[in-house]
């Protein structure tokens, strides 16, 4: 008998099955720890390096400056920049980035 491996692939997946209790809300998924959390969750690489993002209506992935600074301090070799150094290259991202209410972000398709 085969039993189908849930998909994985998207934010949504993770966060849908956690709270369907069909996986726990922290765990490993390959080389990565993540944790779900309200609407989103935090992924973490063995190097340290964390993403955290939230999941919209959409099942779109969405961030905000803040878990972009996060991102940014995360790895060893971290990067520190401040607020206006963040506005000024998510603006420069604009056709890359979609603003899908004030502040918050996802990847444009």
């Amino acid at each position: 008998m085969r039993v189908a491996i849930p998909s994985l692939e998207r934010l949504v997946d993770v966060v849908g099955l956690a709270r369907l209790r069909r996986i726990s809300r922290s765990g490993h998924i390959g080389s990565y720890f993540y944790m779900v959390h309200g609407a989103g969750c935090r992924f973490v690489s063995d190097n340290g390096t964390e993403v955290d993002v939230d999941s919209a209506a959409d099942g779109s992935e969405v961030f905000d400056l803040w878990r972009l600074r996060g991102y940014g301090l995360s790895p060893p070799e971290h990067l520190d920049v401040t607020e206006q150094e963040m506005r000024s290259a998510v603006q420069s991202l604009q056709p890359l980035l979609n603003e899908v209410r004030p502040e918050w972000f996802s990847v444009a398709n």
